[in-house]
């Protein structure tokens, strides 16, 4: 572990390659699984106010669940998590076609919602805990995600690397831009390769 700007950031940051790959997939990571998203207290509102954008490209069961029970609900360990339908599907994946897409995300993409999607969406396979007060960001290995680390090694792509974007948006430019600067000196240093 390396400390960044107050978070703990694995190694497997910088040493795991990873890029998504839809055309492999097919999006299991919204269909798969025994609980929803992760979400924070401020992103219930986001996900209630998303839900009356997106709510005529989700399925038939989607709708019903979140009408009986809410956007949001508390997984085994008393985490928020997204509403699923059948035991694991994400409620805002959006209904048809043969890959899973967010609903949020599309309508995001598509200029009609301000908020992209819960922030553990965006970082997968990051997953954040705390430790002693302290964030820890740590990279989560799951079966259904190998063709991601099959075309991230291809590319020669670090995880850290593929989520700039959504690291940026968690924790900053001067975070990433730390984290950028110890890959490099990791590499330096033959810690890396």
């Amino acid at each position: 572990m390396l400390e960044i700007l107050d978070t703990l950031v694995s190694l497997d940051l910088f040493k795991v390659f990873f890029c998504c790959d839809l055309t492999k997939c097919h999006g299991a990571c919204c269909i798969e699984g025994d609980a929803g998203a992760p979400v924070t207290m401020e992103e219930v509102e986001l996900l209630e106010e998303a839900y009356e954008i997106v709510h005529d490209d989700l399925s038939t069961d989607a709708q019903q669940q979140i009408e009986a029970e809410g956007v949001v609900y508390p997984d085994r360990d008393g985490e928020l998590v997204t509403q699923i339908v059948r035991g694991k599907d994400c409620v805002f994946v959006k209904n048809g076609g043969s890959c899973a897409y967010c609903a949020i995300d599309s309508a995001y993409r598509e200029g009609q919602f301000h908020w992209q999607k819960p922030i553990s969406c965006a970082l997968y396979p990051v997953r954040l805990s705390t430790v002693g007060g302290v964030t820890a960001v740590n990279v989560h290995k799951w079966d259904i995600c190998q063709p991601a680390r099959d075309l991230g090694k291809q590319l020669q792509l670090p995880v850290y690397q593929f989520l700039k974007e959504p690291l940026i948006r968690r924790f900053g430019q001067a975070w990433w831009n730390e984290c950028d600067l110890a890959a490099k000196e990791l590499k330096k240093a033959g810690y890396l390769d």
